[in-house]
């Protein structure tokens, strides 16, 4: 266990157990912002809310891979464990749990799986087959083990969200599931800790997923099909973005919304810009208010 100005690095259960059960002995919610590693000024939101609203603020830094394909970026994800370690320094978290692979799968990977069901076939699911099972299976077993009562996660991350809030209802975990606006670059486009891959052209070729979401925005008071349509046309313009979907959908079931609903929307969309994938979920209210 190393302590950093009030904040700890933990990489055992039994360390956090202890850390967490001294703090909690003070009174209080325990909040949990759970990551991938490589923290960046999303993350700071999410933090900045959980130290807004718990006793204790705890940020696992795990790497898991069940959620990655053998095809995905697992070997190049970016680690910088100091650097984040530091980050959460400066925003007041209590601890840093960051185990192994064998702390938190310590039978090897596990036979029994969360599975994500319908939700997790479509959008990302089906361009990443079991992936959101992997991301399940993950995020149950450190809610487990970090057992806090509040837990945070970012908007950008629409399917990932809705998924988790089902498998928290549906599998009755006492925690409460908070989500944070997506937080963007000056530019507009989505911070992600894949950003770091790309160039200065990618970046700039990456800018038409915001522009899409600008333009949607704009005449999403004259309806879905208007929504859907301005996207489409920026989107379209831009022949080096790698297009995976752009939809217009229901945030609760992910269905294509029909050209006369009326209500809120997630505009999801996922693109490859050169060797980097990447994806952005904004809300939007379609139709006349």
């Amino acid at each position: 266990m190393t302590d950093l100005s009030g904040t700890r690095l933990l990489h055992t259960r039994r360390e956090l157990d202890a850390l967490v059960a001294e703090r909690r002995g003070a009174g209080g919610e325990v909040g949990v912002v759970m990551s991938l590693g490589a923290l960046h000024d999303g993350h700071r939101a999410l933090i900045r809310a959980a130290r807004l609203r718990a006793h204790v603020v705890v940020v696992t830094v795990f790497l898991n891979p069940l959620q990655f394909a053998p095809t995905e970026d697992l070997s190049r994800y970016p680690r910088t464990l100091d650097a984040d370690v530091a980050l959460c320094a400066e925003e007041g978290v209590d601890a840093v749990f960051a185990p192994d692979v064998d702390e938190v799968y310590p039978d090897g990977a596990p036979s029994v799986r969360v599975a994500a069901g319908p939700l997790g076939d479509v959008l990302e699911g089906a361009s990443r087959p079991g992936h959101f099972d992997g991301v399940l299976t993950v995020v149950a077993k450190l809610l487990h083990i970090t057992a806090p009562d509040v837990t945070f996660f970012g908007q950008k991350d629409a399917q990932q969200v809705l998924l988790v809030r089902r498998m928290v209802t549906d599998l009755d975990f006492p925690v409460e599931v908070v989500v944070i606006p997506t937080v963007r670059d000056h530019d507009g486009l989505a911070l992600s800790s894949r950003n770091v891959y790309l160039s200065d052209d990618d970046h700039a070729v990456a800018l038409a997923l915001s522009r899409s979401l600008a333009a949607a925005s704009a005449v999403s008071p004259q309806g879905a099909a208007a929504a859907r349509e301005a996207a489409r046309a920026v989107l379209e313009e831009q022949p080096l973005l790698g297009l995976d979907y752009a939809r217009l959908v229901h945030p609760g079931t992910l269905d294509d919304v029909t050209d006369d609903y009326v209500g809120e929307a997630l505009l999801v969309l996922a693109a490859r810009v050169g060797t980097t994938r990447l994806i952005d979920n904004p809300p939007l209210f379609v139709g006349a208010r």
